[in-house]
């Protein structure tokens, strides 16, 4: 009789590197530990539990007196969350056309939020003043949904960075107008990070309303949070949560790794390594004839434009994912264990496939 094997086996080889995503990277070991600590014993479920409890506190010293988070298990899910919660029936999001809630949700907003998106076409992924009135009109209109939310991206697809008095102009230019705002922050680490201030400088400080805070791309295993900065702008959170299948039943586990990002400074010790890995590889990249780097690398993206049959020579050495095939466009992500010699071996190969 064969014996059965219970011991967990490795199927992957932990030395493979590749720059398609944030995602890809495993778990931060503080992050790890955090979550073996909260192990153990009962706690309360759906949120009830002393891990949840504590996390409000260390949400409001980076988000004020009055933020609360609601942890969610992922990106999507924070969003179309925190957009529903913010919008009536009727109501319509204003972002860029490049916006993750557009391009990269699977029409969540739409099917699962019921909302409509206005979108702008942006030269950089940045919202501004005048673009946003591009759809700001028709409230009284009962042909066109009504404009209630402003969301941004911090920072944006495209790997730039609103500075502070940016995301004040849009806050304020929205208020002004009877709207309010939403901050997509799925990389809102890797921001502060490349602007050198607190998360608090654009975010409370200048007038946001809710954001979506993200773990998953910063050495967090699995889940993110919708911070709730001013109460009066959302309705029924924790029911909005519940229906959009949301709730984490054993919350203390999500709410530990928030705990263990947040409280002390691993958070941006990861956002500020990513981004030197991705300033260090943009660096590279400037010094192979031929390649051309698309956007400003402000936070821990590369965007690049090279030749196709390059890209695919490449792709088998390193993983990585066209941005826009017909174009030629390739993004390339740095994360918080990308090494100098991840980043030299790239450049080098792609020295090697340019000059072939």
């Amino acid at each position: 009789m064969t014996e059965r094997k219970t011991d967990a086996q490795r199927h992957h080889d932990p030395t493979v590197r590749g720059f398609a995503s944030d995602n890809y990277a495993g778990v931060h070991p503080e992050v790890l530990a955090a979550i073996a600590l909260a192990n153990g014993g009962h706690q309360v479920a759906y949120g009830e539990d002393q891990y949840t409890e504590h996390l409000q506190r260390v949400i409001r010293s980076h988000f004020g007196q009055t933020a609360e988070a609601f942890p969610v298990f992922n990106g999507t899910g924070a969003n179309v969350v925190a957009l529903q919660a913010m919008t009536d029936r009727w109501g319509a999001v204003i972002c860029a056309e490049s916006a993750h809630i557009h391009v990269d949700e699977c029409g969540a907003p739409e099917r699962v939020g019921g909302l409509k998106l206005l979108t702008v076409p942006t030269e950089d992924g940045k919202l501004t003043p005048e673009l946003i009135d591009r759809q700001a009109y028709g409230w009284e209109d009962e042909h066109r949904a009504m404009p209630q939310v402003v969301s941004i991206a911090q920072n944006t697809e495209l790997g730039t960075v609103y500075t502070p008095d940016e995301v004040r102009a849009i806050c304020e230019h929205a208020h002004e107008r009877n709207m309010l705002v939403h901050l997509d922050g799925a990389r809102l680490a890797n921001a502060a990070a490349s602007l050198d201030v607190p998360m608090r400088a654009f975010t409370n400080a200048v007038g946001v309303d809710v954001l979506s805070l993200g773990g998953t791309k910063n050495g967090a295993l699995f889940g993110e949070a919708v911070v709730v900065i001013n109460p009066d702008a959302v309705r029924a959170m924790k029911h909005v949560r519940k229906m959009s299948m949301q709730l984490a039943s054993k919350m203390r586990f999500i709410s530990a790794q928030f705990e263990a990002l947040l409280a002390r400074d691993l958070w941006l010790r990861n956002a500020r390594h990513a981004n030197t890995m991705a300033k260090r590889l943009a660096a590279g990249v400037r010094s192979v004839d031929g390649v051309e780097i698309l956007y400003p690398v402000q936070a821990n993206a590369v965007f690049a434009r090279l030749p196709h049959d390059v890209t695919e020579r490449l792709q088998k050495r390193y993983r990585f994912y066209f941005w826009d095939e017909a174009a030629g466009d390739v993004r390339w992500m740095c994360s918080f264990d990308t090494t100098v010699e991840d980043v030299d071996g790239l450049v080098d190969a792609l020295r090697e496939e340019m000059g072939r």
